[in-house]
């Protein structure tokens, strides 16, 4: 990492606080003047001046509305305010507020930038950062856009920070050269602006983010039958993003949380039945670079833990389950997850090491009903990789295949990945299937991870919160590098040229790993594993998932 790379840290002035703006609907730009922080609201056309300790604001532009209206970026260098908007980018003294033009673009600007004498402009449409001469104005070099999504911006010294709304992700790059250097996962959606602040007292720096979105509500309309009906209302805030960057292990860690996890079953079978000698295993949460395991303490009956294959799991030992007999059992786990985002280019990938032998038979194998006999999925596998020899790419174009050939819905139950290609419709579970398969018949290890993921409200703190459905994702193996994750299903919006890759080599804070490459729950009974046709647990227990979001972690 270049030794000008500021090492960012929370503010202490500010805190861990969200900055929640009054009056504003939606911020997509902001910056500071010493400690005070100053938005853009695109859709009010405001101007404001935010006190970060108060949330008081006061609009700067009273009779320039209009012409602020539909801003999306500002910077400030010096005394000079730097707008864009629509297609132009405009400067503009900020005494008077007047918008003098700089430049117009072919297609929308985004976002703005600036540092000395240089201008750093991003287009989405062009794919690229334009950069210009302040004085000249004209253009001296473009970089290309990290991401796939609408770009704010921000530079301090020797980097150039960008924040892709779509990606959900910062980008530090060295602005000389356009070098990614490392990138973080915001731990919101739609990040819509970026800044840099710099402590008058300590010199302090502090990247700060805004968010813009919409939140649905149940709004009681008495003239409606029923009278509670589904609302939508403006969310837009303003949080410091912490990040911590491995340069070793190629990882930056971003936000995270403190989590009370609680996973409960209750013996309720749709017929009774009699089970000599039965242990019943639940997986337990995994201690990784990004997740933490602070404490782990039984529910309803007390268990023995096992490790297997390198996983921890609870054991809950019964003599028999008779009918009739009922009982609640289970884990309370204490958890620090957060954020973390992987930053490996296939150049680092050409000479890696040979997959170890143990790996080939246990990840290269199919061991979970994939189907990578079958015609359809053979063909699958080779039109997804076609002649690419590198791991990396590989891997990048299997997922891509698969999020191209796969529409998402959800299943009462997984099928195997024949039929899900055939079919072209899957859950996470069946996208995971046939991401599987694709990548074992390529020599590409790979394991399932997940279960679950927190409710992604994290302004809901110390309220007790359920999961709308279980969640499963997948780790491949880079040889040399080790494990990296990647989400199962495109969790994008649908309509890009390229999907997203925020969550390629990358989690955010409320992914819950759970039993990686194991099975998360089974049943033995007197020594031998319960098939599905033998004893479904679903038809013997009914479970209970309840996630506590109790604190923000500090940074690290």
């Amino acid at each position: 990492m270049s030794s000008a790379l500021l090492d960012l840290t929370a503010n202490k002035m500010f805190g861990q606080r969200i900055i929640r703006p009054l009056c504003a609907s939606a911020i997509y730009g902001i910056t500071f003047i010493k400690d005070t922080l100053i938005a853009i609201d695109q859709r009010k056309g405001f101007l404001l001046e935010i006190d970060p300790l108060s949330n008081n604001t006061k609009i700067l532009n009273p009779h320039q509305v209009r012409e602020f209206t539909d801003v999306t970026g500002i910077c400030l260098w010096e005394d000079t305010l730097w707008v864009t908007r629509d297609n132009s980018v405009y400067l503009s003294n900020l005494n008077s507020l007047g918008l003098e033009h700089f430049i117009t673009l072919p297609y929308p600007a985004d976002g703005v930038a600036v540092w000395e004498s240089t201008v750093y402009v991003s287009c989405q449409k062009l794919g690229g950062i334009l950069i210009f001469d302040r004085h000249t104005r004209k253009q001296i070099t473009q970089f290309y856009a990290p991401g796939v999504g609408v770009e704010n911006l921000a530079v301090s010294e020797e980097t150039l920070w960008v924040c892709d709304r779509t990606e959900q992700t910062v980008y530090a790059i060295d602005r000389a050269t356009g070098e990614i250097q490392f990138n973080v996962l915001t731990p919101f959606e739609s990040p819509t602006g970026i800044a840099v602040h710099t402590n008058s007292e300590s010199g302090e720096k502090t990247l700060f983010i805004a968010y813009a979105s919409e939140e649905a509500y149940i709004r009681d309309n008495p003239n409606a039958d029923p009278s509670q009906e589904i609302a939508y209302r403006d969310k837009t805030f303003i949080h410091p993003l912490n990040y911590f960057y491995d340069p070793q292990k190629r990882f930056a860690l971003s936000n995270g949380y403190r989590i009370e996890m609680s996973y409960v079953e209750e013996i309720a079978p749709l017929d009774e039945v009699y089970v000599p000698n039965l242990e019943w295993h639940i997986a337990l949460p995994s201690d990784t670079d990004r997740q933490k395991v602070v404490s782990v303490e039984p529910i309803g009956l007390l268990f023995t833990e096992q490790v297997t294959d390198g996983q921890r799991v609870a054991v809950f030992k019964f003599d028999a389950l008779t009918p009739g007999e009922r009982h609640v059992f289970g884990w309370k786990a204490i958890l620090e997850v957060r954020g973390i985002k992987y930053r490996i280019t296939p150049r680092e990938v050409e000479n890696i090491p040979e997959l170890p032998e143990e790996f080939q038979t246990r990840y290269l194998v199919d061991n979970d009903d994939l189907a990578m006999d079958t015609g359809i999925v053979i063909r699958a596998a080779r039109e997804a990789v076609g002649t690419e020899t590198n791991l990396l790419r590989k891997m990048y174009n299997i997922r891509n295949y698969v999020y191209d050939h796969l529409s998402y819905g959800i299943k009462p139950y997984i099928d195997t990945p024949d039929v899900v290609l055939e079919r072209g419709i899957g859950s996470c579970g069946e996208y995971v299937g046939v991401l599987l398969a694709l990548c074992r018949l390529n020599g590409i290890a790979c394991r399932t991870v997940g279960r679950y993921k927190c409710p992604n409200v994290s302004e809901n703190q110390n309220v007790p919160l359920q999961p709308d459905f279980n969640h499963v994702w997948l780790e491949f193996y880079i040889p040399g590098f080790g494990w990296l994750p990647m989400e199962s299903n495109p969790d994008d919006l649908g309509y890009y040229s390229a999907h997203p890759t925020r969550f390629f080599m990358g989690l955010c804070w409320y992914h819950i790993e759970i039993g990686k490459g194991i099975p998360f729950e089974s049943m033995i009974s007197q020594g031998v594993r319960l098939k599905k046709e033998d004893i479904a647990i679903g038809d013997l227990a009914i479970n209970h998932i309840r996630f506590t979001i109790l604190d923000e972690l500090p940074p690290l």
